[in-house]
């Protein structure tokens, strides 16, 4: 199909301009002109250096720490965007923040990722593209289409090629189980899933494990990491039940300390982690191995502005 938009630009906030940059190289493009800058009381600022008017626009901001910082940059870029007359805007979300809020779970809670939703639309977002969301119902929060990729396969791919025999895939929580089950399926692998309850923000306490682990190697897959601290006892539950060297997968690198010191453990071979977040490699914890999700979101990009479908990416 033919776009009805005979030009695509890419424009980048401050959260993950590494990410950006890679995509832009992947599309082939240059990351369009944009001066981001803060007045002394914090307030931002922003000024597109070129038109944009009628234009088929991407703008690439996960919700990178401080999180309600790149959020609010990234609904000034839209505005502006809006005011500039660009013909579609997409608001490229590598990590949507907010997603652990999806629904009340107390009396007089908010229900924060709807409300992030309404306010991405409320600013001028045509199109939200993003990427393995902490639950697949906040799709449903929008009004504006949504597509939500997935890492699997690039998990996957990378796990395929370490040729574990005796592995056997995890889902640290009820909520992990689909993704562990495609990918248990994927590699040909048993599957075990440990169930836990939150008492309390980044605060978890195990319940019971289904699953045999003795003698084999796991392989945790989940959506993201942030302190690690229930992953931690994850990881003791798998020990003390015999298990081998573990593998740990992930979309999201958060790593809110001492996520790292948590991960820097004898009985952790590798922990495998996507750029969806700025991450660099880093000497202090060589079992760090970062995968580019870049030419994904490049060929989601590229269906996008072309009219074609980007589920098929994925059949």
């Amino acid at each position: 199909m033919v776009s009805r938009y005979h030009q695509m630009k890419l424009f980048t906030g401050t959260a993950n301009p590494a990410l950006a940059q890679e995509i832009a190289d992947y599309l082939g493009v240059s990351l369009g002109g944009v001066r981001i800058s803060r007045f002394a009381n914090g307030e931002i600022y922003v000024r597109y250096d070129e038109s944009i008017r009628g234009v088929d626009v991407f703008v690439i901001q996960p919700f990178s720490k401080p999180v309600n910082e790149t959020l609010m940059e990234l609904l000034i870029m839209i505005d502006a965007l809006k005011r500039a007359s660009a013909g579609r805007i997409t608001a490229v979300i590598p990590f949507y923040a907010y997603g652990r809020q999806e629904k009340k779970t107390a009396p007089r809670e908010p229900i924060t990722a709807r409300m992030v939703a309404d306010i991405l639309s409320a600013a001028g977002a045509d199109r939200i593209l993003t990427m393995d969301l902490h639950s697949p119902a906040i799709q449903g929060f929008f009004n504006i289409p949504v597509d939500n990729l997935t890492a699997l396969p690039q998990l996957s791919a990378y796990i395929k090629e370490q040729n574990l025999t005796d592995g056997v895939v995890i889902a640290p929580d009820a909520g992990a189980v689909k993704k562990a089950e495609k990918l248990a399926t994927s590699l040909h692998l048993p599957l075990g899933v440990m169930y836990k309850r939150r008492p309390a923000p980044n605060v978890a306490e195990m319940s019971f494990f289904i699953g045999d682990v003795e003698g084999k190697s796991p392989i945790i897959i989940d959506d993201m990491i942030d302190t690690a601290g229930s992953l931690s006892q994850v990881i003791n539950a798998l020990v003390e039940r015999g298990s081998k060297d573990i593998h740990i997968l992930t979309t999201h690198g958060v790593f809110s300390p001492p996520a790292l010191d948590r991960m820097n453990r004898p009985n952790i071979k590798e922990l495998v982690v996507c750029n969806t977040l700025p991450l660099a490699p880093d000497p202090n914890y060589p079992k760090l191995k970062i995968l580019s999700v870049a030419p994904l979101f490049g060929d989601a990009i590229k269906r996008i502005h072309k009219n074609i479908s980007v589920s098929d990416l994925f059949d």
